[in-house]
């Protein structure tokens, strides 16, 4: 057989050992791996021993180690102590937060931001209580290796005296504690602007209390508690009347139309009249008609016919009757009336003046038939000096031709209201506790005491008077008044009368640079005598020491009780008719010592 490459060289006499092997053998399973498990478990074993050994090692190392210490992972305020001996936390712990101790604490109380000082509020700390709050060292082997990456805040311990702190809490509430404030609106020139509400806040100090206690070392602001109070007014609310009626009331002026004139109500002036109140949740618009007719009147004065009373003139020596003048004016309430709605629109906006007739408050029918025709009591005084001359010639003028209706009551500082410098008073003398003294209106107690004396010997009711503290010798006793007012013109001593008869009375001052007259005119209904009373209960004077500057020296003068007995009789018959008596005490006046 031929050789073919590749194949092996065999014997001949063998060949028949390259025929093909037909017999099955059987199939034969691989034996499984050998198992090892004495030696597997025994390595593991061996590691797991170990890393416990080491395991346990560094527990026992860190425990022994730690012993004492604050727990890893401790901050207090914010100060990390973790894992330092107590005296190095406590040493820490004075070094970073012991400075905030003198430092204001900023505290926040709503929308209001203030300061607390510590000291005056009873507050410090307690570092040995504050490291206690940290704890022993944990045993539980977990917790120890959580601690390398988890930190706890305990906080501080405060020591503090509460009531202290909360009286200074309590002093907060000036600052912290407001109202509600509604919403409205305001005007700059006649620039309308939105006023955001406010809700009211009230300090909580008890729970201030706390929170201070708990967070005033920490050094961020403490949030103190409030208790809101909520507004009506919103400011949708407040936007809405801003938008629909406030600018479009100023966005142009008012014109009124008058009786052969024009008022022109500028924005401005517009703008001083409208206010805005809250009414159930709304902003409610009012006009004040009185800002309105302030500007516009003297616009249409020309329009108005002034009205007079009838006045009682004296010439010749006899009262006339003076004839009284009907006016007409304009109308302004049913005039202004249209006015709310009409600002709401914009645009050109008229008004049309309403006019009504005003008839004098006194008649000449009426002056005429009030019976004016004779003196019924009349009075002189003299003797004052140039300044005081000058203030009794002012009032005097002021009451000259005053009428007095029946029943009506007549007042000396209603009628002449203020006097001061702009009516025209000046400075002259006056009786300052006892001492002499300067002041705008001096005198007028004198023309006071001329008037008292002619409604005394007219018959007049006495409707309320004051005599002076001291007595004054140019005036007779316990038939004197005086009179006083605020700077403001306000009353605090007056001169009252009735006229208590069926005529009216007419007043006639008559001045001259020495004295003053006081006549009633009217009908004469009694007439009348005083009798003058004893002198008694005497009392010295004190003495009393005069200013330093402009000092006036006296001897001062005593005091005494003394009264005055008013009789009045039928003016027709002669029959007494009634007796008044008034008791009057004066006081001494002192003696002025000057320094």
């Amino acid at each position: 057989m031929p050789h073919e490459p590749g194949w092996p060289t065999t014997d001949p006499e063998q060949t028949d050992l390259l025929e093909p092997v037909t017999e099955v053998l059987p199939k034969v399973e691989p034996d499984p791996a050998p198992k090892r498990p004495n030696r597997t478990l025994r390595r593991a074993a061996i590691i797991a021993g170990s890393v416990l050994g080491v395991f346990v090692a560094l527990y026992a190392v860190d425990l022994l180690v730690s012993q004492g210490n604050v727990p890893r992972g401790v901050t207090v305020a914010g100060v990390d102590v973790g894992g330092l001996k107590r005296a190095d936390a406590e040493e820490r712990l004075r070094e970073q937060i012991g400075p905030r101790l003198s430092q204001p604490v900023a505290v926040t109380a709503g929308d209001v931001h203030t300061t607390v000082e510590p000291a005056r509020a009873g507050l410090s700390l307690d570092w040995a209580s504050t490291l206690d709050q940290a704890g022993a060292q944990p045993a539980n082997p977990f917790t120890r290796i959580t601690s390398f990456f988890t930190s706890r805040e305990v906080g501080v311990v405060t020591q503090g005296d509460r009531a202290q702190l909360a009286n200074t809490l309590e002093n907060l509430r000036a600052k912290v504690d407001r109202e509600p404030a509604e919403g409205g609106i305001r005007f700059e020139g006649a620039k309308p602007l939105a006023v955001e509400p406010k809700q009211g806040q009230v300090l909580n100090v008890d729970a201030a209390t706390g929170a201070m206690l708990e967070h005033w070392a920490s050094g961020r602001p403490v949030e103190l508690p409030v208790q809101q109070t909520p507004v009506t007014i919103t400011s949708e609310v407040v936007q809405k009347a801003l938008h629909e009626y406030a600018e479009p009331a100023v966005s142009g002026p008012v014109l009124i139309h008058g009786e052969g004139a024009d008022a022109k109500v500028a924005p401005a002036a517009i703008a001083t009249a409208l206010r805005f109140e809250p009414v159930d949740g709304a902003l409610v618009p009012k006009v004040d008609n009185a800002k309105i007719v302030e500007a516009a009147a003297p616009q249409l004065k020309s329009t108005e016919k002034q009205g007079k009373d009838a006045q009682v003139v004296f010439s010749g020596g006899k009262p006339s009757v003076e004839p009284s003048v009907d006016g007409k004016g304009v109308d302004w309430d049913p005039t202004l009336q249209p006015l709310p709605d009409l600002l709401k629109q914009g645009g050109q906006r008229e008004l049309t003046a309403k006019y009504v007739n005003a008839p004098a408050k006194v008649t000449t029918e009426q002056a005429n038939g009030l019976g004016i025709k004779e003196v019924v009591g009349e009075f002189t005084t003299g003797g004052f000096a140039a300044d005081s001359g000058v203030n009794i010639r002012t009032v005097a003028a002021k009451v000259n031709g005053a009428i007095v209706k029946p029943g009506e009551t007549f007042s000396l500082n209603g009628f002449t209201g203020p006097r001061g410098a702009p009516q025209g008073y000046v400075e002259a003398g006056v009786i300052e506790n006892g001492a002499p003294g300067r002041e705008v209106g001096g005198g007028i107690s004198q023309f006071a005491t001329t008037l008292y004396n002619a409604a005394y010997f007219g018959g007049m009711k006495d409707a309320g008077h004051k005599e002076h503290s001291y007595y004054i010798s140019r005036y007779p006793a316990a038939r004197e008044a005086t009179v006083f007012q605020n700077p403001d013109g306000s009353s605090v001593i007056d001169l009252k009368f009735t006229n208590d008869s069926d005529t009216g009375i007419a007043i006639q001052t008559i001045w001259s640079p020495s004295s003053i007259t006081v006549k009633l005119w009217g009908t004469k209904r009694y007439t009348v005598e005083s009798v003058p009373g004893q002198r008694v209960n005497p009392v010295d004077p004190t003495e009393k020491p005069g200013p330093a500057q402009n000092c006036h020296a006296s001897n001062g003068a005593p005091g005494f009780t003394t009264t005055d007995t008013r009789v009045l009789r039928d003016a027709a018959t002669g029959r007494e008719v009634k007796r008044e008596t008034r008791t009057v005490r004066y006081n001494p006046q002192p003696k002025i010592t000057c320094p």
